[in-house]
């Protein structure tokens, strides 16, 4: 199936053009080729277009960013089972060897050769079609849309993480960001069984829809002193887990505090590379466990699952719709108007 397709090639620190390019083709019996139709804006993608590097990912030439991807299957590789031309997918963005101790172990999310779309040098899918392995491929079920399809990703990372804390019926959980990720992680936290559920944010739309999904408190970091509040809410206990899903020396620093003695704190956020005023003390005397989460494994499944069946809400986190060819304009639009946008998607 030769012939071209447009896709968004990213040359600089906020240069971004719509080309065309050649369409990718089949080359292994276990590929699939995907058209893409939705795809969502991460804010890992808006720190590229922004400043062109995360840590020791270096946008060093044309590249495709993009990562959050749904679409339809176009064709299948000769080994293909279980998929057919036609069938809607979500795309989990991380190919893996499938050989390391890591694979193996069913902890694939830490191989490290894993391909990664729109994470250079590796390009994403903020294009028409994609060739991926028909492995991280995964049907949608009937009643859901391919929009929610791309929202499989970020829920996945929140499933990830509360799955690493051990989330529990009765926990207490605080949900320090109320971004798309900060969002999944309460619906996550929700249906592992937490029956108070603190989101704090300084934005007012994103604390509306935490309370909509769920949330047992909303707080807003920029009118309330956020530490007290959260230990007078939880009886001067703190929580049994915190999610710091910002990434500031500050968010990280606040999760400690507000856990109470004996509980986890799970990092969700990108943040500083060292933290200079990181409470050693009090994380000591509480005998805090500390999780660091990179990415998912053996998330979609069970995203998918808990999607279908209205346990959890992810479409209502879609708040703006662009074409591929608006995708230059919407990276900047997110940017300009991040108090108006919890996520934007790109309709190719």
């Amino acid at each position: 199936m030769a012939g071209t397709m447009k896709a968004v090639m990213m040359y600089d620190v906020g240069d971004l053009r719509v080309e065309q390019i050649p369409r990718p083709e089949i080359t292994s019996p276990g590929q699939a080729l995907v058209r893409i139709e939705a795809i969502g804006i991460c804010g890992s993608d808006v720190h590229y277009y922004q400043h062109g590097r995360i840590g020791d990912c270096v946008v060093t030439g044309p590249m495709i960013l993009g990562h959050e991807a749904a679409g339809e299957v176009i064709e299948v590789g000769e080994e293909v089972a279980g998929l057919v031309a036609g069938d809607k997918v979500a795309i989990e963005p991380g190919r893996t060897c499938r050989r390391c101790e890591f694979c193996k172990s069913g902890r694939y999310n830490l191989c490290p050769d894993v391909i990664f779309l729109g994470t250079p040098p590796i390009d994403g899918a903020f294009c028409e079609y994609l060739v991926w392995p028909a492995d991280f491929l995964f049907k949608l079920p009937d009643n859901m849309s391919v929009e929610e399809g791309a929202m499989m990703e970020p829920l996945a990372v929140g499933i990830h993480g509360a799955r690493r804390m051990e989330v529990k019926a009765g926990d207490s959980v605080a949900v320090l960001g109320a971004g798309p990720i900060g969002l999944c992680a309460l619906q996550a936290a929700q249906i592992h069984g937490a029956s108070t559920i603190i989101v704090t944010d300084v934005i007012p739309l994103r604390l509306r829809a935490a309370e909509k999904l769920g949330a047992t408190h909303i707080l807003n970091a920029s009118e309330v002193e956020v530490e007290a509040t959260i230990m007078e809410l939880t009886d001067g206990r703190g929580v049994d887990v915190a999610f710091e899903c910002v990434g500031t020396a500050a968010t990280v620093a606040q999760a400690i505090k507000v856990t109470r003695s004996g509980g986890k704190v799970q990092l969700v956020g990108v943040g500083p590379a060292t933290i200079d005023d990181f409470p050693v003390w009090e994380f000591i005397i509480k005998e805090l466990d500390m999780s660091g989460l990179f990415r998912y494994a053996n998330c979609y499944p069970p995203c998918l699952a808990v999607t279908a069946s209205g346990q959890v809400d992810v479409k209502s986190l879609i708040t703006h719709r662009f074409s591929l060819a608006e995708t230059p304009e919407a990276m900047q639009w997110v940017i300009d108007h991040k108090d108006e946008v919890i996520k934007a998607v790109i309709m190719p």
